[in-house]
């Protein structure tokens, strides 16, 4: 049932959504070219082959845009680099989503009475978003190795993670509020009984699938009497404030 979660990274470009990313200006909005940053050796081969696999897959393209924002990298926990793309210049002059992501005690009320719990954690979730077309050009970043535009949706954008979580919402509103819990490009499937999780799982599985949206195998956990999620720990018991958190604030 879950072999689809780990089999590949993201194919290609993601099919037409109901929902698309847009780039909403302020009046009067121009737009704002930056210079590259200057990177390391190491990082500059690492730009040369993130850009590569980006244009494999058909996520970015050349682009001929007067719009430019920097690269920079950031090492990961497991000693890889994540290319990241400033775009703090183009966030200035974006009109900011009114909708708030929801609160975290009004999601975690629904577990009451939960005993099996099962998270999904969605493969480069806003990758599996396109950008509306006319505001392609507004995601453009300079390179030493040229000029690029995003087909979906890029990191580092004010408005991203509201979005997806629409996104989401929209999937997964047949199920929510009964044995989905959606923040982001995390699910939380939780249920009472064995026979009810297995179930559950299945659907949420399947949904996946025909909607086209892959998962990481291995940040999704399955199964689970104790789950940590969004900072907290939920078991049968209810929901505390995970340990590591507190250990963390107190060093």
């Amino acid at each position: 049932m879950y072999s689809f979660l780990g089999s590949r990274d993201l194919p290609d470009l993601p099919p037409v959504r109901p929902v698309e990313f847009c780039i909403d200006l302020i009046p009067g909005a121009t737009p704002v070219a930056k210079s590259p940053y200057k990177l390391a050796p190491s990082e500059m081969q690492e730009l040369s082959n993130q850009i590569q696999e980006l244009l494999d897959k058909g996520f970015i393209r050349p682009s001929y845009s007067p719009w430019g924002a920097p690269v920079l990298f950031v090492k990961k926990k497991d000693g890889s680099f994540r290319m990241c793309i400033d775009y703090r210049e183009l966030n200035k002059l974006t009109i900011k989503n009114w909708h708030p992501l929801p609160r975290i005690d009004d999601l975690f009320d629904q577990l009451q009475g939960a005993q099996y719990f099962s998270k999904i954690d969605l493969r480069s979730g806003y990758h599996q978003l396109r950008v509306q077309d006319e505001d392609i050009p507004k995601t453009a970043f300079s390179t030493r190795y040229g000029h690029y535009e995003f087909m979906v949706m890029p990191f580092g954008l004010t408005n991203a993670p509201v979005v997806f979580m629409e996104l989401m919402n929209r999937v997964c509103k047949p199920y929510l509020d009964q044995f989905v819990i959606v923040f982001i490009n995390d699910i939380l499937i939780y249920s009472k009984s064995e026979a009810e999780h297995e179930q559950h799982l299945r659907m949420i599985v399947e949904l996946l699938k025909e909607e086209k949206l892959y998962a990481k195998f291995s940040k999704s956990e399955f199964w689970l009497k104790e789950v940590q999620f969004l900072g907290h720990v939920v078991n049968s018991e209810g929901i505390h404030v995970d340990p590591a958190k507190i250990e963390a604030i107190k060093n």
